[in-house]
């Protein structure tokens, strides 16, 4: 059976690992004021700008009904089935519109990733290396994403609280408190919802450091095939302290990539997370 990956742009993919893992993406669509955008042809610096000037986030849309059914169509006329791996259902009305057309269509799975940004890519990524193994089947294959979405480790250190406040995903008090007290806090997702772990002081350099040794200490049972570096915007020389991090832990694939623009819109600049299995390998 020939088997096609899909998933949203929300996964951050790069276009070297698109082509690598054969995936396929379908995009979000991002407005800024009155002007529409694909996500992941923009440069996150438009969304910064934006909100710099008018105190208003862009908007997102997530894929609508139409273009699933156009997308997952195309994809039946070279493959036999497709497992779509969407964005979080309590973050996204992805997951809920592709599973409306996909249950209309023969042999289309659709999967709630509970998760976002790389994370799904992870999952992506995942999917596609049981397919190339050829010794699984679709059901067995689609068990096994089921199994392991349970540990994607999705994390991140926010520094622009008021993109959070703005999207309505911390409260008046917690924008007001972290502010006053300068403080920058790790974010991660936990049965598809996003919640608040440590609180750092500090520069950027510094809370990144220590966020990362955290995160690699509270989620310590890391499978090494395969991390992901992501960051709306960052110095680089941050970035490159990050992945020899990892480098010293002899992960084998160190990805790193910069979000779209609807993840942008939601975290803001100066933002990082390492994403990884932290279920040992355990497959």
């Amino acid at each position: 059976m020939k088997i096609a990956v899909s998933c949203e742009s929300t996964a951050d993919l790069s276009k070297e690992l698109i082509e690598k893992y054969k995936l396929n993406v379908i995009p979000f669509t991002v407005l800024i004021g009155d002007d529409s955008f694909l996500d992941g042809e923009i440069d996150n610096s438009l969304i910064f700008d934006y909100v710099n000037k008018t105190h208003h986030l862009p908007k997102t849309s997530a894929v609508n009904e139409f273009q699933y059914e156009a997308m997952f169509n195309k994809l039946k006329m070279e493959y036999d089935a497709v497992i779509h791996i969407a964005s979080s259902s309590y973050m996204s009305s992805a997951y809920q519109n592709a599973k409306l057309v996909g249950d209309q269509i023969e042999n289309i799975h659709v999967i709630d990733s509970e998760s976002l940004s790389t994370g799904i890519a992870l999952l992506a990524i995942y999917a596609s290396e049981l397919i190339d193994e050829n010794k699984w089947t679709i059901e067995e294959i689609i068990q096994k994403i089921e199994k392991r979405k349970k540990f994607v480790l999705v994390s991140l250190l926010a520094t622009r609280i008021d993109y959070l406040f703005k999207g309505g995903r911390c409260s008046m008090l917690q924008l007001l408190g972290a502010n006053l007290l300068r403080l920058k806090p790790q974010i991660y997702m936990k049965d598809g919802k996003t919640v608040a772990g440590h609180k750092y002081r500090g520069n950027f350099e510094t809370a990144t450091m220590k966020y990362v040794a955290d995160t690699l200490e509270q989620f310590n049972n890391y499978d090494k095939k395969h991390v992901f570096i992501s960051y709306t915007s960052a110095p680089l020389e941050i970035v490159e302290k990050v992945k020899k991090i990892f480098e010293d832990l002899k992960f084998e694939n160190i990805h790193i990539t910069q979000t779209g623009a609807t993840i942008a819109c939601h975290c803001g600049d100066n933002c990082i997370g390492i994403l990884y299995f932290y279920d040992g390998g355990d497959k």
